[in-house]
């Protein structure tokens, strides 16, 4: 046991309650504002005004980055911080972020961005170690504790769309109010936080390295160095391009960090391989690792343009007229985590219930069945795109069946991989695993940002070609991941 308190009177410990709505205003905040954040660099009149390809190529960029400094921001607080003070600076910093955003300046739009992913980097694993720290490895409450914790996320995900929307996109308010929503959301979240954090006990209290001992003390501080060497390089390098010293568009930088990110994932498996000291049924799960990693990537590049290529279709194209009330866009980025609460205790029964009459599908086949899923969500876009190129608005109705089809492919692969990673990895690469699997999203995010960036609005009669191709790829994916399960089962070391 990790020092947490006594059981509460719901059956987990008292310290859930505080990790649950310190998240749910998390994810308000972060999915609030992402609702917001494509609309409004498009929108020439109170936004930024920049053309889909820009405005989704940054919106592409900002998103992987969330997921990419959860490798630092996890690092500083095991060593460094804790996971109970990275928490509480993490969420002071997003809200600085969200708030700087609020500012009606484009300087400070880009340095809001960029605060809110330094500040998701320290909360958003952390938060999740703290959880994990409340229980025992072998506490059987453990499993029923995240649930609680993930509807926790997705009721948050799906709040802040609806209030920051609202505000955002009226005339009366604009979008500096929906972002100034954001950050109140992060700052109530902060509040109860810091108002209940004696709940957590020793969870997360503590980093590994103890100041208090001499031997550390050094180490410590040129850890501190180093960080604060990092930070100042980034922040001369977003200064540089903030002022044009370095040339640089949000395309070219997307395609090159996409890039980056595959060659950083391709040598390290490369690495791992050969130096790892890996025997022969660790080095053929680690292959399995490598096709599931591919699989998720392409899985992400279609899924996340829910927030950009898909938002500006709800915007532009999408009839929401009801009843003299005019839908915000926005609101359609609530369907996902309303899909996710209503169907993952269906899934958790099916899979279940498969199992026990021994048809539960393997991994590879889950995988194929989440790709082809994908597929049928954005075929249901080509049928929709159809109409808008022949000049007619699609109705909600496309949108809302293409995130159900979307959501049932998540639950199918996403909850799927992350178990895959911890039992296929080598038990002393678990926790590097564990990061490079999350950069399989990254660059998911970043190609998403490229693709939806030639939904142009200039080239509707170009549209269900695009989605045509997502259909394709992702098809093909899913029915390669099915046809060759079996092979892929036999390097997992499963029976095939």
């Amino acid at each position: 046991m990790t020092g947490a308190p006594a059981p509460a009177a719901t059956g987990h410990p008292p310290g859930l309650r505080t990790l649950f709505f310190t998240e749910l205003w998390e994810r308000f905040s972060y999915y609030g504002m992402r609702a917001l954040l494509v609309l409004f660099l498009v929108d020439a009149g109170s936004g930024l005004g920049l053309d889909d390809q820009a405005a989704t190529a940054i919106y592409g960029l900002y998103t992987a980055a969330v997921y990419i400094v959860a490798l630092p921001g996890g690092w500083i607080a095991d060593r460094l911080l804790g996971a109970q003070r990275a928490v509480w600076i993490g969420g002071i910093v997003i809200t600085i972020g969200h708030f700087t955003l609020a500012l009606p300046a484009t300087a400070t739009f880009f340095a809001g961005l960029l605060c809110i992913i330094a500040g998701t980097g320290l909360l958003k694993p952390n938060i999740s170690a703290v959880v994990g720290e409340l229980y025992a490895r072998n506490d059987p409450r453990r499993d029923a504790g995240f649930t609680l914790f993930y509807m926790g996320i997705n009721l948050g995900a799906a709040m802040g769309p609806l209030i920051c929307s609202t505000l955002g996109e009226s005339e009366r308010f604009g979008w500096h109010y929906g972002f100034a929503a954001a950050g109140v959301g992060m700052l109530i979240g902060l509040a109860y936080f810091r108002a209940t954090r004696t709940r957590l006990g020793e969870a997360g209290l503590r980093p590994t390295l103890d100041a208090g001992n001499p031997a550390q003390a050094a180490l410590i501080r040129t850890l501190w160095v180093r960080v604060g060497l990092a930070l100042a390089l980034l922040l001369l390098l977003a200064v540089l391009v903030g002022t044009g010293w370095l040339a640089v568009t949000p395309v070219s930088l997307a395609r090159a960090s996409a890039w980056a990110i595959g060659a950083l994932a391709a040598a390290y498996f490369a690495w791992l391989l050969v130096f790892g000291r890996l025997d022969a049924g660790e080095k053929r799960r680690v292959l399995a690792i490598i096709i599931l990693f591919l699989g998720a990537a392409t899985f992400w590049s279609g899924f996340e343009q829910a927030g950009s290529s898909l938002n500006l279709f709800a915007e532009r194209y999408t009839e929401r007229m009801v009843a003299g009330f005019e839908i915000p866009a926005g609101w359609f980025q609530t369907l996902n985590p309303v899909f996710v609460i209503s169907l993952a205790p269906l899934y958790a029964a099916l899979w279940v219930g498969l199992a026990r009459r021994g048809l539960n599908p393997s991994t590879p086949a889950k995988f194929g069945i989440g790709l082809l899923l994908l597929a049928a969500g954005f075929a249901v876009m080509l049928g929709a795109a159809t109409l808008v190129a022949g000049h007619q608005k699609a109705l909600p109705t496309w949108l809302i069946f293409t995130y159900l089809f979307h959501t049932m492919g998540e639950l199918a692969l996403s909850p799927v991989g992350l178990s895959a990673i911890t039992r296929l990895a080598p038990h002393r690469y678990v926790g590097q695993m564990m990061g490079i699997w999350f950069l399989a999203a990254s660059v998911g995010n970043i190609i998403a940002g490229l693709f939806a960036g030639q939904f142009r609005d200039d080239a509707l009669g170009d549209m269900p070609a695009l989605y045509t191709q997502i259909v394709l790829m992702a098809a093909g994916a899913g029915l390669m991941f099915l046809a060759c399960r079996r092979p892929i089962r036999r390097l997992m070391g499963d029976p095939a």
